[in-house]
């Protein structure tokens, strides 16, 4: 997702981020730094390759990689377009049982580059899946701009609490407590912010058939 604070953020050219002191953060970085390597290679590309395909640069790709930045919200999102994988692709660790538990104090967010904007995945990471869960947080006065999904991928929306205002193209809609918004994201689209509160919304989203 392009990260935008108070309107606008560019994420063109950002720099790696430094990894906090946390032993969870580290362990989830590094999943994502093997699983980002491990997909870029099944895809034969090398760092100079992804880099000019996604538009995220060749150092902090190798950063990612290495397990020595906390990758953005953004950066995610146009790596995993660039690859033609869902997004949970990132943090897919291997075997799971039939239930999972996910306490919301260990919880793995996911933040743009201002912290306006975060995303905590409501699914084990147990591998690539066509439908994922999040719940997503909006600070007032903010947009965030996201990049077109792959072809046929769908968002499934419902705001919790606060205003939203989906843009879609050139089409609008204002959504209030409780209202739901279902489209294709296969167009850039973005999500704004113009209440006095924090905005929290809960997103599925789903994969076509041929995603992986």
């Amino acid at each position: 997702m392009k990260a935008a604070s108070p309107m606008n953020e560019s994420v063109s050219n950002l720099t790696p981020e430094p990894i906090a002191e946390d032993s969870s953060t580290s362990d989830f970085t590094a999943l994502v730094g093997e699983n980002l390597r491990r997909l870029r290679t099944r895809n034969g590309l090398s760092l100079e390759r992804l880099a000019r395909a996604s538009g995220v640069s060749r150092a902090m790709l190798s950063q990612i990689e290495l397990g020595r930045s906390v990758p953005s919200v953004a950066v995610l999102w146009k790596v995993a377009r660039a690859l033609e994988v869902p997004f949970s692709a990132f943090t897919a660790a291997t075997g799971s049982g039939e239930v999972s538990v996910l306490r919301a104090h260990r919880a793995k967010l996911l933040t743009s580059r201002s912290g306006r904007f975060s995303s905590r995945a409501l699914f084990p990471f147990s591998g690539p899946r066509r439908v994922e869960f999040y719940e997503m947080r909006l600070a007032p006065q903010t947009i965030e701009e996201a990049d077109a999904h792959s072809p046929g991928t769908t968002e499934n929306l419902v705001l919790a609490q606060g205003c939203l205002e989906i843009c879609i193209a050139d089409e609008r809609f204002r959504l209030e407590y409780g209202d739901a918004i279902h489209f294709v994201a296969d167009r850039p689209h973005s999500y704004r912010n113009a209440g006095p509160i924090e905005a929290l919304f809960y997103l599925v989203m789903t994969y076509p058939e041929h995603a992986e």
